[in-house]
């Protein structure tokens, strides 16, 4: 598996559905997505390692820690959002 290929095409498919997201459930879906993301990362980091191919490593546990972060933006997102909605809804 080419693991640089892979990557430039998630990065780009993230990109395209990070542009659709409005609501506090698309936000959800895209703390999900790049949840997801990181988990396949860090699987390709693993694989990387028990390969001894350090460098590969390395970039995938760093696009692993990358995706975490973004998801976790997206579920704090998806919270605030939901509160102001909320807040919105009861005046």
């Amino acid at each position: 598996m080419n693991h640089s290929n892979s990557t430039v095409h998630s990065d780009l498919l993230a990109d395209e559905i990070e542009e659709e997201h409005e609501s506090p459930g698309d936000h959800r879906r895209m703390a999900s997505y790049h949840f997801s993301q990181a988990a396949k990362q860090h699987e390709l980091a693993a694989e990387a390692y028990e390969n001894g191919d350090h460098n590969i490593t390395d970039m995938h546990a760093f696009n692993a820690y990358r995706h975490h972060l973004i998801a976790n933006q997206y579920a704090e997102s998806a919270i605030i959002d939901a509160v102001e909605s909320d807040s919105d809804q009861a005046e």
